[in-house]
């Protein structure tokens, strides 16, 4: 990693269980030696992308990260313009529905509801980057995503989140093809333990995956009934979606979503 991208990794360790960070944490979450760690942290701090608690000493997230976000936000209003249709699909299905833009090798949540009908649900932590191999989101993003995505991440290797997660590379590609000729990704506890999913790709204006939409359920709660109810219902809000955010789904996955409806 160059010295830019060694800077930013460093804000991708907070969540919303962990808003606060020192510098000891953040040298053994990223592995970086202590001086490069706390140069890092005081350019971050110098430009608004951290504060510093003058009480605690730890970092947190500064003032840049908001306006930033608020450009982004007027500029290419995407939460605001797919959270009525998530919002419906959870509604539809009463489970938790989210869509992830791809950040790189991994997945950025943009927005996120659960219909709130279940004592039993799903966690889903925002600021959590969801990696590839491992998620629904992720297998649908390698199979309709950026030709050279999944070549890349077979380069690295792939990290287990639970006892299902896929870690043999000959497997992962031969998942993807699936997916690639399904049109749609499921994954059984890949990326949390007694949780399934199932995602679809959405599109921007070029024949490549921008981002995913993906419903999350537990695994006692994802019935064959329940799994058909998604297959029909996800491609069709994958399509609204994309033609939201301006985009086209290819004529070939379209076909494959009409042939399996």
């Amino acid at each position: 990693m160059g010295t830019i991208t060694k800077a930013l990794s460093l804000l991708n360790h907070f969540s919303a269980s962990r808003s606060e960070i020192g510098l000891t944490e953040f040298r053994n979450l990223s592995g970086q030696d202590k001086a490069t760690v706390h140069r890092h942290l005081t350019e971050l701090t110098a430009n608004g992308f951290l504060e510093q608690n003058p009480g605690t000493k730890g970092y947190r997230l500064g003032p840049a990260i908001l306006r930033l976000a608020a450009v982004r936000e007027r500029l290419f209003p995407a939460r605001r313009l797919v959270a009525p249709l998530v919002e419906q699909l959870a509604g539809e299905l009463g489970e938790l529905v989210h869509v992830s833009l791809r950040e790189g090798n991994h997945l950025s949540p943009l927005y996120h509801h659960d219909a709130l009908i279940h004592g039993t649900r799903v966690y889903f932590d925002e600021a959590e980057l969801l990696p590839l191999h491992a998620t629904a989101s992720g297998l649908a993003m390698l199979a309709f995503g950026p030709i050279d995505l999944l070549p890349k991440l077979l380069k690295t290797k792939l990290k287990p989140s639970t006892g299902y997660t896929i870690t043999d590379t000959e497997l992962l590609k031969q998942t993807v093809e699936q997916v690639r000729n399904d049109g749609i990704a499921f994954i059984d506890q890949g990326f949390e333990e007694h949780v399934s999913s199932f995602a679809s790709p959405i599109f921007g204006d070029l024949p490549e995956a921008v981002g995913t939409i993906a419903v999350a359920a537990p695994t006692v709660r994802m019935t064959d009934e329940l799994k058909a109810k998604i297959r029909i219902s996800l491609p069709i809000a994958a399509t609204e979606v994309t033609e939201k955010l301006g985009g086209v789904v290819p004529v070939d996955l379209r076909r494959i979503w009409r042939d399996a409806a």
